[in-house]
């Protein structure tokens, strides 16, 4: 009996790993030269990959062809955060040591979760100087992973001094220096507390959005702050035991309605970007409907998941085995993303932040 019994625990344990949904397996090829440094001169000449999300079919496109899948009736959401100068250069009080910052979210008042290099320098109580003493900060909490929360001391207003202190945070595999700061803001950014910019919007021009808008198409906005939620890295081997890191969202009353109407009337809700679509999902998920709200989400949409806010998706190419690559594989299917990114480094599509874009559609 004792023997049956060890024989069958170990044929569960074989199911359990072979069943077991892998980091590694959302992982791609990927050439260096194909990580986009710099955007475009003109945001809408960006290329478009369309794929449809049920049958994985894939056509090449530029970004303002957008227009020829978008129809009369869609909602089309988008996030509107500003990304903050958030990355500061300090130095330690007691020692001149140089101490990177980077503001995450504001916890409340003048206290924020930063993300330190190097973080073993800073401990509860050490006070950073930037700018010769124009802002200081605080150390009140040391937490795992580079993470500190501090307590900023100041005279003025805090995001005047953040602009001439505070430089834009690019992601750290963008090596060339960014000469026009606002190509790393969406043309309809609003309001500032984002560390990243939410990608997706970046090919987005005024004149462009109004051609979407003649055709039919309502816009609306919502707000999630990116923070280190969006970008973290995925260190474990079993997906499903990542934990994400806590974000802000609000939604207000004009696009609560326009998206519950559109549910109601069954017409297609089209997210910009995986932000917006971690706010809709969350909403949904939480309310079982879209209202007025704001609060902290830590969602991690991966295969399995049920999409319960929107049926479409555009959306960057995304690093390999991220968080948001495994999002979109939610969406349209694992095998379809990674054909989509196969064809798309074989077609030498520019990847990440300033690179191309993709539209997963669905069937109408």
């Amino acid at each position: 009996m004792f023997v049956l019994s060890f024989f069958l625990d170990l044929l569960y344990n074989i199911l359990e790993r072979r069943n077991t949904m892998k980091t590694d397996d959302f992982d791609y090829y990927l050439p260096e030269e194909l990580i986009a440094q710099v955007p475009l001169e003109h945001r809408e000449e960006s290329r478009l990959l369309v794929m449809d999300r049920d049958t994985g079919k894939l056509e090449d496109k530029k970004f303002y062809n957008i227009v020829d899948y978008l129809h009369k009736g869609d909602v089309l959401v988008l996030n509107d955060t500003k990304v903050m100068p958030a990355r500061l250069i300090g130095e330690k009080e007691d020692t001149g040591a140089i101490i990177e910052v980077l503001l995450l979210k504001n916890i409340d008042g003048n206290n924020w979760e930063c993300l330190v290099k190097p973080a073993k320098r800073i401990h509860k109580d050490t006070i950073v100087s930037f700018g010769n003493g124009l802002l200081k900060a605080k150390c009140t909490g040391v937490n795992d992973e580079g993470i500190r929360n501090f307590e900023f001391i100041y005279d003025g207003i805090f995001y005047e001094i953040l602009d001439k202190l505070g430089t834009m945070p690019l992601p750290p595999y963008i090596k060339t220096k960014l000469d026009d700061q606002s190509r790393y803001q969406t043309v309809y950014a609003k309001n500032i507390g984002s560390a990243a910019a939410p990608t997706a919007g970046l090919h987005f021009t005024k004149e462009l959005l109004k051609q979407i808008e003649d055709i039919g198409v309502t816009v609306c906005y919502i707000t999630l702050h990116v923070g280190l939620g969006t970008f973290r890295p995925v260190n474990v081997e079993d997906v499903t035991k990542h934990k994400m890191h806590s974000e802000f969202y609000s939604m207000n009353k004009v696009a609560a309605d326009i998206l519950n109407k559109a549910k109601e009337e069954n017409r297609c809700i089209v997210a910009v970007g995986t932000t917006t679509t971690r706010t809709l999902e969350t909403i949904m998920s939480k309310y079982n409907t879209f209202k007025e709200c704001s609060g902290w989400t830590d969602i991690f949409i991966y295969p399995g998941y049920e999409f319960k806010g929107i049926d479409s998706l555009i959306t960057n190419f995304h690093l390999p085995k991220s968080t948001l690559i495994m999002l979109v594989s939610a969406l349209a299917g694992k095998e379809n993303i990674m054909n989509a990114y196969k064809h798309a480094v074989e077609e030498k599509y520019r990847f990440f932040s300033f690179g191309d874009a993709m539209f997963i559609k669905k069937n109408k």
